[in-house]
C-alpha cells in the first residue's frame, strides 16, 4: 500500500511539472504573438509610406537613417522567424497537454489501486 502511495505522490510530482511546462509554452507563446502583432504593424507602416520618406532604427540610445528595402527585409525575416517559431511553441504545446492528459489516466489508476488496496476490493474490481 505504502508502495502504490509513493507511486501516486511522483505520478503527482510528473503531473505538476507538466502543467508548469504547459504555462511556460502557453507564456511563450503570447510573447511571440506579440512580437507578431507589432511586427506587422511595422510591415502595414511600411506600405503607407511615400517614395523618398526615411526610415530610421533605434540602436541603443542612437537613431540611424535605414534603408527602406533592407528595414522591410529585416521585418519580413522577423515575421517568418517568428511564424516558425509560434508552429514550434503551438506543437510543443499539444505533445505536453497529451503528457497531461496520460499522466492523469496514469493518476486515476493509482487512486482506483490505493482504493482497491484500503478498501473492498470486489467491489472496485467490479466498477472497473
Amino acid at each position: 500500500m505504502a508502495e502504490v502511495q509513493a507511486k501516486l505522490q511522483s505520478l503527482s510530482e510528473d503531473y505538476t511539472k507538466l502543467q508548469q511546462e504547459l504555462q511556460a509554452a502557453v507564456q511563450s507563446r503570447q510573447k511571440l504573438e506579440a512580437q507578431k502583432q507589432e511586427n506587422s504593424n511595422v510591415q502595414k507602416e511600411f506600405e503607407r509610406l511615400k517614395d523618398g520618406e526615411n526610415i530610421y532604427k533605434l540602436v541603443g540610445p542612437v537613431l540611424l537613417k535605414q534603408d527602406k528595402v533592407e528595414a522591410e527585409s529585416t521585418v519580413n525575416g522577423r515575421l517568418e522567424f517568428i511564424g516558425k517559431e509560434l508552429e514550434r511553441t503551438e506543437d510543443q504545446i499539444k505533445e505536453i497537454q497529451e503528457k497531461i492528459e496520460k499522466k492523469k489516466g496514469e493518476i486515476i489508476q493509482a487512486q482506483a489501486g490505493l482504493q482497491a488496496g484500503g478498501g473492498a476490493p470486489g467491489k472496485v474490481a467490479a466498477k472497473g
